[in-house]
């Protein structure tokens, strides 16, 4: 199971274009690999800490935790590090 987190905050037009990459891009993977990604959405509004890390660079992608990308997100890109983590 591969966990997508995206880092959002209200009002984020990047984030809308953010999470319609990450639906596209789930959409286009076989099943098999799209079935295992997990896909959590967190604002920084709610957490201080994700606030105070970070603000200045939302939207943020996270892939099991680890930084994938920050303001846009790329649908080969993502796509990519997905298949790459489903394997």
């Amino acid at each position: 199971m591969s966990e997508l987190t995206l880092i959002t905050k209200p009002d984020c037009h990047l984030c809308d274009v953010a999470r319609e990459v990450i639906d596209t891009t789930l959409a286009g993977l076989p099943s098999a690999i799209a079935d295992d990604v997990e896909v959590t959405e967190r604002s920084i509004t709610d957490d201080p800490a994700l606030y105070e890390k970070w603000w200045e660079k939302i939207p943020v992608v996270l892939i099991d935790g680890q930084l994938h990308g920050h303001w846009r997100v790329s649908q080969d890109r993502l796509a990519a590090a997905l298949t790459r983590s489903g394997s």
